[in-house]
């Protein structure tokens, strides 16, 4: 296929990706109001969006939030509790990113010796804050490695605050990043080893061959384990053997228009059939692509994007001099760009219309893909390509719990879920891009104002400037 060796796919060229600081910098603790909750949390006068399936809302209504849980939805305020005032405002459940890449501790360079340990470290709070602020609650990691388990578990001790973490870890074939299969023992050991390890999904890769795949996804129908990801290239020319049963999610709508040798409506309507008949989910992660053709023609935009400053200082450096998308560029690989991702806009259409379920993801620390803000970029391009925003709205709330298996815990705004709630100064059913418009966030009953976002991300972005002219990515590792 035209370009398939330069363009692979998004997280192909994208990831590969985990270093860190050189030193631990002191993160600013928060203040006792957004640290120590009180014994309750009331939000008065305020429009719920339940995000049930029956859709709707609830109009003046009385959330009450006790022990992290949503305990009455038309109640009074327990004595005690802190009451905050919702009239005027709208309350959605919190936001879901089904595609995102978390940095972790590691080498810039090859080990010296077997046992070296990390040399470059993250701090997990600097990492969650900018999908807290933006009303992201819960996370799929579509790269998991052991210190991932590390953050999901600092995240659910209460010692970060952070969204909930799902992890998949990859498997790979011939020599390409990740755990590698080549046969289909292989594969199946592969997928009982990740199990061991604690991991919750099992993400493919581009380079297994058929007989692996296929191997994988029936090992891990076996241990009750989903798998999602991409659509190995092994499978060119038969796609439909890819659609077998336990294939649970495509990850990007790139992994689709790889097979498309000419971008048709024909193929975008065929794709959405197998998806259909085979139970297969979709992850369209729009954001994505149009940032790739975007950097594939200046990097201009992502240098002026203002949310650019709440990136570590390395990754910023790594995406504006060593941008592979800007460096690899030529004017066909700019209109091959192009027309994918006027492509995928099709490609979702044809997903709604086939009635395929859709669930947002950004791949965020994709270059220029700031997480957080990516899922925001995500729905409002859904919307434009012909999604209601209550639609959309499903694709980061309700449809994420349901395919993660939580949506008895979360997802929604209903009596008895977890208290993931966001805060909004107008009706995001009117606007989608009324979801930025952020008063507040719940996290697990943990309640931060709009002026506590606003102090966590104003110093993330003031230690970033502090710190820019030690994190020079050329010259890291050498």
């Amino acid at each position: 296929m035209t370009y398939r060796k330069t363009t692979m796919s998004m997280a192909k060229l994208a990831i590969a990706f985990s270093l860190g600081l050189t030193s631990v910098v002191a993160i600013a603790k928060p203040g006792k109001r957004d640290e120590t909750p009180a014994s309750a949390t009331v939000i008065e006068h305020v429009t719920i969006v339940p995000m049930t399936e029956t859709g709707g809302v609830i109009a003046d209504a009385t959330v009450v939030i006790e022990n992290g849980r949503i305990t009455s939805l038309n109640g009074v305020a327990p004595k005690g509790a802190k009451r905050l005032n919702g009239k005027g405002k709208w309350l959605i459940p919190g936001l879901t990113d089904m595609h995102v890449h978390l940095p972790s501790d590691g080498l810039p360079r090859p080990p010296k010796y077997p046992t070296e340990a990390p040399t470059f470290f993250f701090d997990t709070q600097d990492i969650m804050t900018p999908y807290i602020a933006n009303g992201v609650t819960q996370l799929l990691n579509l790269d998991a490695v052991a210190a991932s388990v590390g953050q999901r578990n600092e995240i659910a001790s209460g010692k970060i605050l952070g969204p909930s973490i799902a992890l998949a870890a990859v498997i790979n074939g011939a020599e390409g990043r990740g755990r590698i299969a080549n046969t289909p023992a292989d594969g199946r050991q592969t997928v009982r080893n990740i199990k061991a390890e604690g991991y919750d999904f099992v993400k493919v890769y581009s380079d297994l061959n058929v007989d692996t795949f296929i191997a994988i996804v029936e090992e891990a129908n076996r241990q009750g384990m989903k798998v999602l990801g991409h659509i190995p290239e092994s499978f060119e020319g038969q796609l439909e053997k890819a659609f077998v049963p336990g294939f649970a999610m495509v990850a990007h709508a790139e992994e689709f228009s790889k097979q498309s040798a000419n971008f048709t409506d024909e193929d975008a309507k065929r794709f959405a059939r197998l998806a259909k008949q085979n139970g297969t989910w979709v992850s369209p992660t729009l954001v994505t692509m149009r940032w790739i053709a975007s950097e594939t023609r200046s990097l201009d935009e992502m240098k002026a994007n203002p949310n650019l400053k709440y990136m570590h200082p390395l990754l910023q450096s790594k995406w504006t001099t060593a941008n592979r998308y800007n460096r690899n560029s030529s004017p066909k690989l700019i209109d091959y760009f192009d027309r994918m991702v006027e492509f995928h806009r099709r490609l979702v259409k044809a997903f709604k219309a086939e009635g395929v379920p859709i669930v947002a993801g950004s791949d965020a620390l994709t270059s220029g893909v700031v997480g957080g803000f990516s899922l925001h970029e995500e729905l409002e391009l859904m919307v434009g390509v012909g999604l209601s925003s209550e639609e959309a709205l499903a694709t980061a709330t309700r449809l994420p719990a349901i395919w993660l298996g939580v949506d008895g815990d979360r997802g929604t705004i209903e009596v008895g879920k977890r208290a993931d709630l966001v805060l909004l100064n107008a009706n995001p059913l009117e606007n989608i891009s009324n979801i930025s418009k952020i008063a507040g966030v719940s996290v697990d009953g943990r309640w931060l104002d709009r002026a506590a976002l606003d102090a966590r991300m104003a110093d993330l972005a003031k230690r970033n400037e502090a710190t820019k002219a030690d994190f020079d990515f050329g010259k890291i590792g050498k």
